[in-house]
């Protein structure tokens, strides 16, 4: 896939993210800055792109795009269903990516809700030498609400060279929630051995408690194999989350096994988030321990969000040590900013996200723009069209258009694009 998405399908996002069987490593990998910006870029691109699908199940139209041959393009199509009166609900979609000389790939979404049953099914085929698109890998996904308290989500990954379908990783994740607002998971990842048998390689538990009126602290265990092939306590997470009036600060600690039998702080985020009326800010330090131990800020992140109705802007300013082209001097550099602005109004919203990053070329010049992305929605009684503009600055300096996604739904919803706070944060 090329081209970054923006914030169209921030739902499917959260979706994708939570699917640790698949995007679980990526999402560790963003969050631990061991990979460039460039890397990132591609990563947030293939995971917003697939995770896309959970959130147009209502397309009922076609939408196609096309643009220049070094350029890519895609289309969608879906048909949905559903029955007010037994609750069922049920939708699918299609959409082909092409991307310059990239094998071109098809995805196949459903989505199937009936009772305390939820199926989701993503297949996803590539084009063979005959031309003709083949199966290269299902997930398969299917959540039972056991009882009022309980939640037992499984998910399988099939690979299918081929043709043969095989089972190359399965997920199992039970999820409890108590009247008095404690949650536990309990998640277990598995791959078949040279047998094709079911081994446990990844497990984690999260406990959720209020130890307060106004304080909540969850603790997470990762447990992977250990050198006597039995699962062994791998990662240690402790998050307090405080709330006073408008302001909620977090704290996460991450503790790594030093080899030994104790454990040693990895990583320590600290966050604090503000809301004043339609205006919000977020600010986020990151310290690691440097060769001798002692904790250093490593990063910050700055958010403001302002207005409401007719315009919203947001801003966020990435502070680093690590400066592309040049070594750590011990202090932060600006090393990306990205500005949305979002104005609306007489069924139209149109939304540009810019993205200023450092030039590893030049990299005393500051930021500059690389990546702008335009979203234009327009909507009406039978529904919405969206178009998605992407353009990057090439090896040349010059910006020029990647990729361009249309999409027409009879749900409003499912194009429009959102800006500021996730609901329910």
């Amino acid at each position: 896939m090329g081209g970054p998405s923006t914030h169209v399908w921030l739902d499917s996002w959260r979706w994708g993210a939570e699917n640790e069987s698949l995007w679980g490593g990526w999402v560790k990998m963003l969050s631990l800055n061991r990979i460039s910006e460039w890397d990132k870029y591609l990563i947030r691109a293939v995971v917003l792109g697939a995770s896309l699908f959970v959130c147009v199940g209502m397309w009922g139209q076609t939408g196609d795009s096309s643009s220049a041959a070094s350029s890519s393009s895609s289309s969608s199509s879906s048909s949905s269903s559903s029955s007010s009166r037994s609750g069922a609900e049920s939708w699918r979609v299609t959409r082909e990516s092409e991307n310059g000389d990239v094998n071109p790939t098809r995805t196949v979404e459903s989505h199937v809700r009936s009772g305390n049953r939820t199926a989701d099914t993503q297949t996803i085929e590539r084009r063979g030498e005959n031309g003709n698109y083949e199966p290269y890998q299902d997930i398969e996904k299917e959540s039972v609400q056991v009882n009022g308290t309980t939640v037992r989500t499984t998910t399988r990954t099939f690979g299918l060279a081929s043709g043969e379908r095989t089972l190359v990783q399965q997920t199992e994740e039970e999820k409890r929630s108590l009247p008095s607002g404690d949650v536990k998971v309990v998640r277990a990842t598995s791959n078949p051995d040279g047998n094709g048998n079911l081994q446990v390689v990844q497990r984690e538990v999260e406990e959720t408690k209020k130890i307060g009126a106004d304080v909540k602290e969850t603790k997470t265990t990762v447990m992977l194999p250990g050198i006597d092939g039995g699962l062994a306590e791998a990662t240690r997470i402790v998050e307090r989350e405080k709330r006073s009036g408008n302001v909620v600060e977090t704290e996460k600690t991450t503790l790594l096994p030093d080899g030994e039998g104790n454990w040693q702080v990895g990583e320590v985020r600290r966050s604090t988030v503000k809301q004043e009326g339609e205006n919000s800010s977020r600010e986020e330090v990151v310290s690691r321990p440097d060769g001798d131990g002692k904790l250093g800020v490593v990063s910050r992140t700055v958010k403001q969000e302002s207005g409401g109705g007719v315009e919203k802007r947001e801003t966020v300013d990435s502070y680093s040590e690590d400066v592309p082209g040049t070594p750590r001097d011990g202090s932060l550099h600006l090393v990306e900013r990205e500005t949305t602005v979002q104005r609306s109004g007489d069924g139209r919203q149109n939304t540009v996200r810019q993205v200023e990053q450092v030039d590893a070329g030049d990299p005393g010049a500051g930021v500059r723009v690389s990546i702008v992305t335009t979203d234009a929605v327009r909507t009406g009684t039978s529904g919405a069209q969206a178009t998605e503009t992407v353009e990057m600055r090439d090896v040349n300096g010059s910006m020029g258009v990647v990729r361009v996604d249309t999409a027409k739904s009879d749900n409003v919803r499912a194009v429009q694009v959102q800006i500021g706070p996730e609901k329910g944060k």
